[in-house]
């Protein structure tokens, strides 16, 4: 889709940013899916398995820092990566802390689903414009992270 075609497919402006917010969300979740669709894994799944290898081992909180999850979600989101031995749960320095780390079946989970991956950012790209995409990109983690200690 060229530049002026995007800006044409868009949706009618909501007056509240939350709304817009969760409204592209969904739509972006949706179309990771449809290209993830068969490797095993969901788009929060195999976001979470590419933040534990690019984090290293690290504690469940921490983690859920990063990816601004709440400890219900996350630990939703843990257990059938778990219970597939995809990541394992250590305990951490003292009972109430978990560390987490990615295990080798993990790596190679996330080494199969990369190319679904990569199609579905490529398209979702070519559809917005490589240069609307990486403005795209780093304004909303600037949002993250000042909505984070909102």
């Amino acid at each position: 889709m060229k530049k002026n075609e995007s800006v044409l497919a868009a949706l009618p402006r909501l007056p509240c940013a939350c709304a817009v917010f969760r409204r592209a969300s969904r739509a972006m979740t949706r179309a990771y899916e449809r290209h993830l669709r068969g490797s095993g894994l969901n788009i929060a799944q195999f976001t979470l398995l590419r933040a534990l290898a690019h984090a290293g081992p690290i504690t469940q909180g921490r983690l859920g820092r990063l990816l601004a999850l709440d400890s219900t979600t996350l630990s939703r989101t843990l257990r059938p990566l778990e219970a597939r031995n995809w990541l394992r749960a250590l305990s951490g320095e003292d009972r109430r802390e978990r560390r987490l780390e990615l295990t080798a079946a993990g790596r190679a989970q996330i080494k199969r689903t990369m190319p679904a991956w990569e199609r579905a950012q490529k398209d979702l790209k070519s559809r917005v414009g490589e240069e609307r995409w990486e403005r795209i990109i780093t304004e909303l983690s600037v949002l993250a992270g000042v909505m984070g200690d909102a």
